[in-house]
C-alpha cells in the first residue's frame, strides 16, 4: 500500500479497509487479519493499525472478539456506507464543487463525464 502525506496513515488504512468493506472482499461477520498480520502485510507500525482498529470500532463496522480477533460487524457494510458517504459529502463534494465553479461546468457535464465512466467500467 502507498501513502500520501495528504492524510494521516490510520485514516488510510481505515480507507482501505472500508474499500475492502464496500466491494465485499470481507463480509459481514467475517473475521479480518490480525494488527500484527495488517502491520507486518501494510509494513506499519501496530500502534499506527490498533489506532485504525479502533477507529473502526468507534464507528461501529467492526468489534473484537476478546482473544479471538477482529471481525467485521453484523451491519458493517451499512456502517461503512453511511460513514464513507458522509465523509464524501463533506470532504471531497465541495472541492469538486469548487473545481467545476472554477471550470464553468454544470452538473450536466458532471451527468455526462459520470455515465462515460461507467460504460468503461461496466
Amino acid at each position: 500500500m502507498d501513502f500520501t502525506d495528504k492524510q494521516a496513515i490510520y485514516l488510510q488504512i481505515a480507507d482501505y479497509f472500508c474499500e475492502r468493506i464496500l466491494k465485499k472482499q470481507w463480509a459481514e461477520g467475517e473475521k479480518i487479519p490480525s494488527i500484527r498480520d495488517t502491520a507486518v502485510q501494510l509494513e506499519v507500525n501496530p500502534n499506527t493499525v490498533f489506532r485504525t482498529y479502533n477507529f473502526l470500532q468507534d464507528k461501529g463496522i467492526i468489534f473484537n472478539k476478546r482473544g479471538i480477533g477482529y471481525f467485521v460487524s453484523d451491519d458493517g457494510f451499512q456502517k461503512t456506507m453511511a460513514f464513507k458517504k458522509e465523509s464524501f459529502v463533506h470532504e471531497e463534494l465541495p472541492k469538486v464543487f469548487q473545481t467545476m465553479d472554477m471550470l464553468k461546468m454544470g452538473t450536466h457535464d458532471l451527468e455526462r463525464h459520470y455515465d462515460i465512466y461507467k460504460k468503461k467500467t461496466a
